[in-house]
C-alpha cells in the first residue's frame, strides 16, 4: 500500500506539532503549583529542609511551591505517593537516608529506589547528636560509654519509629558499644523527644534539626555528634571518634526525586531552582543555626544523588540485615 504524498505531509506536520506542543508544555513550566512531597509528619528535620527549600524558590520565582505531607510506614507510603504521581514535573520528592535504607528495612517494599524516580538534587547533610534526658548521670561520652557497660539492662533508647533516622542510629550506636538496649519505637521525632523531655526515655540519637533547640535550652543532653568533624553550631560538642568510638559516621543526607519519567528539561531546570534556593542567605542562616549545611556543589546534581544513594545502600544494608529488624 502506497501513502501519497499529502498523508506523509500531513503525518509529519502532527508529528512536528506534538514535538512542539511538549517543547512548548517544558518551556513554560512551571505554569501552576509544584508540590513537594515530604514522606514525614509536619515539623519533623525532613518537613524543616523541605519548607526552607519550597519557601526560597516561591520568592524567587513566584510560582508556588506547596509541601504535602504524606507520612506512614517510615517514609514509604509518601514515597510510593510520589512514584505513582503524574511525571509532568509538578510532583517532586524530598527524602533522607531513609530512601537508601528502605530496601533492606522492609520485606514488602512498593517502590524500588534506584528504578523508580528520577534524581534532581542531593540537598543537605544533617548530623545526628547524642542526646539523654536532662538528669541522665554521665556527665560526658566518655562516661557514657563505661555507663552502659555497666547498666545496659536498665537503659531505653528511643527512635522515631522503625526506619527513622534515629532508628537507624540508635542500632549503629547499640553496635558501637557493644550493647543491646530496650529499644522504644514512637510515632515519629515529636513523640520521641517530648518521651526524652519527659524522662520516660534514656537515651536517643536524632538528628540536629530535630534536637539543637532543646539542647540550646538546656532541655537534653548533648554527648557527641555522629559526624567526621565539629559542627559549627555546637563547637563545644564532640564527634564520636574523638570520644572513642572510631568508624562511627552517620550523617542524614537529603535528596530530591521526580516521578520516573519527568522529562529531563524540567528536573534539571528544578535543580537549578534548588542551588539557588541553597545559596538563600536566609536559608543558610536557618540551616546554620539546625547544625546543617548544603552539600558539596559535587553532589548537588541528577549523578551526584544516584551514585550516593547506591553507595548508602551498599553500606547501610548489611548493618540492618545483621540486626535483623524488619518491618513489613
Amino acid at each position: 500500500m502506497k501513502l501519497s504524498k499529502t498523508l506523509i505531509a500531513a503525518g509529519l506536520l502532527a508529528v512536528s506539532s506534538s514535538i512542539a506542543v511538549s517543547a512548548f508544555a517544558q518551556a513554560a513550566w512551571p505554569s501552576k503549583p509544584v508540590t513537594l512531597v515530604v514522606p514525614f509528619a509536619a515539623g519533623g528535620p525532613t518537613d524543616l529542609v523541605g519548607r526552607a527549600i519550597a519557601g526560597s524558590i516561591t520568592k524567587a520565582t513566584g510560582f508556588p511551591v506547596v509541601v504535602e505531607n504524606k507520612a506512614g510506614a517510615g517514609g514509604t507510603v509518601g514515597t510510593a505517593y510520589a512514584k505513582n504521581a503524574k511525571p509532568d514535573g509538578y510532583t517532586f520528592l524530598i527524602h533522607h537516608i531513609g530512601m537508601s535504607t528502605a530496601p533492606a528495612l522492609y520485606r514488602k517494599l512498593s517502590f524500588n529506589p534506584l528504578t523508580d524516580f528520577e534524581y534532581v538534587s542531593q540537598v543537605v547533610d544533617v548530623p545526628m547528636i547524642v542526646v539523654a534526658r536532662k538528669d541522665f548521670p554521665p556527665k560526658d561520652m566518655k562516661e557514657l560509654i563505661a555507663y552502659v557497660k555497666e547498666n545496659k539492662a536498665t537503659i531505653n533508647l528511643g527512635n522515631a519509629g522503625i526506619g527513622a533516622a534515629s532508628h537507624l542510629c540508635g542500632m549503629m550506636l547499640q553496635k558501637a558499644l557493644n550493647a543491646d538496649l530496650t529499644t522504644v519505637p514512637f510515632g515519629g521525632t515529636g513523640p520521641a523527644m517530648n518521651a526524652l523531655l519527659g524522662g520516660q526515655i534514656d537515651l536517643m540519637c536524632d538528628q540536629s534539626t530535630n534536637t539543637m533547640g532543646q539542647i540550646k535550652g538546656n532541655a537534653i543532653k548533648a554527648y557527641a555528634v555522629t559526624t567526621a568533624k565539629r559542627i559549627k553550631a555546637l563547637p563545644t560538642t564532640p564527634t564520636l571518634a574523638e570520644s572513642g568510638l572510631k568508624d562511627f559516621e552517620v550523617v542524614v543526607w537529603h535528596g530530591v526525586y521526580a516521578p520516573k519519567g519527568t522529562p529531563a528539561a524540567i528536573t534539571e531546570k528544578f535543580n537549578g531552582m534548588i542551588k539557588n534556593a541553597l545559596k538563600d542567605p536566609d536559608v543558610v542562616k536557618g540551616f546554620t543555626e539546625l547544625g546543617t549545611e548544603a552539600v558539596p556543589a559535587s553532589k548537588l546534581t541528577p549523578a551526584g544523588l544516584e551514585t550516593w544513594l547506591k553507595t548508602e545502600i551498599d553500606k547501610y544494608g548489611p548493618v540492618i540485615r545483621a540486626a535483623a529488624q524488619f518491618a513489613d
